[in-house]
């Protein structure tokens, strides 16, 4: 697995890919937006070339752009579909900008219309979009949910129902979130429960649809339905719970970022993450393992935009 994770770029677009790097990331995920906003700014182009070009500079690093928090795809409310919609376009124009591999979005929450009409909601928001970049060339991924209120996508099955519904499946994935997957219900802290999920995926999702992961921990317990994080080993996860995760030959060039709690250190907290990552691995060392060196980074306090 590429690991890595979300950096913020309150610094500049080119300084996360720097920071990453000296955190010894394989991969980064930014917002290129407040995560609060509807529309931000709009991208310097200038930017966006400091971006490519430092991300150029570090073979094979793995990118996404992570899409904000207000998004809802699935809503039966018309002002705030077309909203979504508007927002969800825009993104993915900034994602093009910036060249990023994958734009990860929440899929939405049907507010009391149903799974099936919030699912063909999503289905049609997401065919639009394409349609509006026919020769884009970022993939949109689906995060899977906690599963907390009528939030969709805590299942296989309706991630599913969303790929088969788009008529361009090499524009759509998945990214996977452990804490996500966890709180749902599905228990991989044992070989026995690792192997149930990945014959999951194969069967229902499709591995190659599996196009990212989010590494992070759960704070509450199995099955709870709460959208919790926690830093790798410090919650219900557990060390050994990300063991075969990270050493799966399956997943070995798909990236795994980080979206663990900072804290005063900043980023030092993603190195120790990292490095507890990597302890888990058997076998030859990460080649961007070594020599990295923690930054401060931003604080706890502050939003990683």
């Amino acid at each position: 697995m590429l690991l890595g994770a979300h950096v913020g770029t309150s610094d500049g677009l080119g300084e996360a890919v720097r920071q990453g790097r000296a955190l010894g990331c394989e991969s980064i995920q930014i917002f290129s937006k407040s995560p609060q906003m509807w529309v931000g700014p709009a991208v310097k182009p200038e930017s966006a070339a400091e971006f490519r070009e430092a991300v150029r500079a570090t073979p094979a690093l793995a990118t996404a752009v992570h899409h904000g928090y207000l998004l809802n795809l699935a809503s039966p409310k018309a002002f705030m579909l077309k909203r979504s919609r508007t927002a969800f376009a825009d993104e993915i124009a900034r994602a093009e900008l910036l060249g990023v591999d994958g734009l990860i979005f929440h899929p939405g929450a049907h507010l009391g219309s149903g799974v099936e009409a919030g699912l063909r909601q999503i289905a049609d928001s997401v065919t639009q979009a394409i349609e509006a970049f026919p020769e884009g060339r970022v993939r949109l991924l689906l995060e899977n949910a906690a599963g907390q209120g009528t939030t969709l996508g805590s299942t296989f099955e309706q991630l599913q129902s969303v790929l088969h519904s788009v008529d361009r499946p090499d524009r759509v994935g998945v990214a996977l979130d452990t804490c996500h997957l966890f709180a749902s219900g599905i228990d991989f802290r044992t070989d026995e429960g690792y192997g149930e999920l990945c014959d999951r995926v194969d069967s229902v999702l499709g591995r190659s649809n599996v196009r990212a992961f989010h590494l992070n921990d759960a704070k509450a317990e199995l099955g709870s339905h709460l959208d919790r994080h926690e830093n790798i080993g410090q919650g219900q996860i557990g060390r050994d719970g990300f063991r075969p995760l990270v050493n799966d030959p399956r997943w070995a060039t798909v990236p795994g970022y980080l979206e663990t709690p900072l804290d005063d250190e900043g980023y030092a907290r993603y190195a120790t993450d990292l490095g507890t990552l990597r302890s888990l691995v058997e076998g030859p060392a990460s080649p961007r393992s070594a020599g990295a060196k923690p930054s401060r980074g931003p604080s706890a306090g502050r939003t990683l935009k």
